[in-house]
């Protein structure tokens, strides 16, 4: 592939911490590859100013220079929703409808950016990468004569799944709560508690159909798709994918920083805040030093992510199944779902003297709002992730060869977590949802069950280990050898240009 003219690549990410760390690594990742592509990622000024921080943070990456942001004019009280609701993270479960839906809004400000761009440049953008949920991104590109390509930040069955269910509603033509899945084989069934409440009320009438099913239709008509996965990894939900939409799916994962795939060096301490731009709850060195103390393989990581958490009950339970278990801990801890996520923990949420307990008795370390993820993930001492199953969270564990626990919260997680315990073999299952009866007593067995070195634990860590070694194959970059996300990166950038030139002939 020969350098021509400077290019030009727009994104759009969805308003979402789980969406904008994939799109700002694909944006880097692009870089990398092709010096000669500009990338602009748009979004509304609260998310850009969550960008220019994580890539402030990265100030030794000569790729980020040619990564511009732009903001897209948005106003969150316009659209019924609280003054810096412009992120999910910012609000609760009930309100994520109502962002989707006022982010439809972003199409007028996005047409004016590229308008800006074709005046500068003299033609429009090579494309526009935008987010599953931005479907409205193809009517833009349309009118620009461009490529629109879908950007899915989950895996290839998780976004099959979702995608399927919301366009075809499967669970409404039974009354039994087990159905199939159109695209996926006949043999495959899904639960009803396996979607998430938006999907679960879903009718085709209701306010979620009527906000993602058009831009969900609007995305399977893209000129193609790039996938956060690795091909060796997720076969089967490549194939289904590919099947269902018809059209490329480029596995361009992981979406991961390199210095995260690369066993013989241990991660510095910024590569978790350049990746996620939060402070932390902890210093991040108290907290190696923390694992450093511990045994290898010994230490169970509790997350939820960026935007979830559980009930006041299933937290006291599951404070008790740790503290049962005699084992080490790091739970990243959170108010509990219908309280303000970003407000004072309560300690009456936690059994007595908790985490004073905890900690004189070192057992655990108990961190409020965030942790550096990826170093814990990638210590020797981390021996087991119980995790919603959101999949950058996902890619993190796997990479590092850590098996899961799966307490699957929201969007398409619970798929996730279906994949990963029956077609990978890497993870077992806790519970579904914050709703859901969870028992001190089932956290210890399935904490003691990974944790086995022989067993179930012992399938568990070599099947993740081996999955681990085929992430960090598909980074090679050898003139006789590259790996798969080379070689998709590659393809898409080789195609994308090929059909430009072919529309510059016409």
């Amino acid at each position: 592939m020969e350098r021509r003219d400077q290019e030009h690549i727009v994104m759009l990410p969805f308003l979402a911490q789980g969406h904008l760390i994939p799109f700002l690594q694909l944006a880097r990742n692009l870089q990398q590859r092709k010096s000669f592509i500009t990338i602009t990622v748009a979004s509304t000024a609260l998310n850009i100013q969550y960008l220019r921080t994580t890539i402030a943070s990265n100030s030794s990456s000569q790729s980020d220079s040619n990564i511009r942001l732009a903001e897209l004019s948005f106003c969150s009280t316009d659209h019924g929703l609280p003054p810096n609701g412009e992120n999910t993270e910012n609000l609760p479960l009930s309100k994520i409808g109502n962002l989707g839906a006022a982010s439809t809004s972003l199409e007028a400000p996005a047409h004016l950016l590229i308008s800006d761009i074709i005046e500068k440049e003299g033609r429009p953008p090579l494309c526009i990468i935008s987010d599953m949920y931005f479907g409205w991104a193809a009517n833009l590109a349309n009118s620009f004569g461009t490529a629109h390509v879908t950007f899915t930040t989950g895996g290839a069955y998780g976004t099959a799944a979702l995608v399927s269910t919301w366009l075809n509603l499967p669970h409404r033509s039974t009354a039994s709560d087990e159905f199939p899945v159109p695209g996926f084989p006949e043999s495959y069934r899904f639960h009803i508690s396996q979607l998430n409440p938006y999907l679960r009320a879903a009718d085709g009438t209701d306010f979620g159909s009527r906000i993602f099913q058009p831009q969900l239709s609007l995305s399977t008509k893209s000129f193609g798709w790039l996938c956060s996965t690795v091909e060796e990894i997720e076969p089967v939900g490549l194939k289904i994918l590919r099947n269902y939409l018809g059209r490329p799916v480029w596995s361009i994962g992981p979406l991961l920083p390199l210095e995260a795939l690369n066993k013989s060096s241990t991660l510095r301490l910024s590569v978790s805040r350049q990746r996620a731009g939060k402070e932390f709850g902890i210093p991040p060195e108290a907290c190696l030093e923390w694992l450093d103390s511990q045994g290898s393989d010994s230490v169970v990581y509790v997350s939820f992510g960026s935007q979830n958490s559980i009930s006041s009950n299933q937290l006291m339970e599951l404070a008790l199944g740790l503290e049962e278990s005699g084992r080490p801990f790091i739970w990243v801890i959170r108010p509990p779902v219908g309280y303000d996520m970003k407000g004072e923990f309560r300690a009456e949420w936690l059994p007595e003297g908790f985490e004073d307990r905890m900690s004189r008795g070192k057992q655990g370390l108990v961190v409020h709002n965030w942790a550096p993820q990826l170093e814990i993930l990638s210590h020797k001492s981390t021996g087991v992730f119980v995790s919603h199953c959101g999949w950058n969270s996902v890619m993190e564990s796997l990479s590092q060869g850590v098996p899961m626990i799966g307490w699957p919260l929201a969007s398409e997680q619970a798929f996730n977590s279906k994949m990963l315990a029956e077609e990978m073999g890497v993870s077992v299952e806790l519970t579904r949802g914050a709703q859901s009866v969870v028992v001190g007593k089932e956290v210890k067995r399935l904490i003691d069950l990974v944790m086995e070195k022989s067993g179930k634990g012992g399938e568990l860590r070599k099947k993740v280990g081996d999955i681990g070694e085929q992430i960090r194959a598909a980074v090679r970059d050898e003139a006789e050898d590259k790996g798969s996300f080379v070689s998709a990166m590659d393809d898409f950038l080789g195609t994308i240009l090929a059909t430009r030139r072919k529309n510059e002939h016409k």
